[in-house]
């Protein structure tokens, strides 16, 4: 996903390796390949094609990630399928 970004440096997530247990969830959990597993952890490497959707943090059995969903475009994107619903803004 080098080539998609949404807003450069305003992705919500973190990571800590130290909580890393190597479970891999977030590598296959996350749409874009923000992750990839590296001598058994999780390593970040597209943070930039983050959308925020926030299943990595919430799939984390250590919470070795959070994100804040809502915050980016992904919201933006969901607001604007659901009917009655409008984003207010947008990436």
């Amino acid at each position: 996903m080098k080539t998609f970004r949404y807003l450069e440096n305003v992705a919500t997530l973190a990571y800590d390796e130290d909580k890393c247990v190597g479970c891999g969830i977030c590598a296959t959990l996350c749409p874009h390949r923000i992750f990839a597993m590296d001598q058994g952890k999780a390593k970040v490497v597209d943070r930039e094609a983050c959308m925020e959707c926030g299943a990595c943090a919430l799939n984390c059995p250590t919470s070795a990630l959070s994100v804040t969903p809502g915050v980016g475009c992904a919201d933006y994107i969901i607001q604007t399928w659901l009917p009655g619903k409008g984003g207010t803004s947008c990436c």
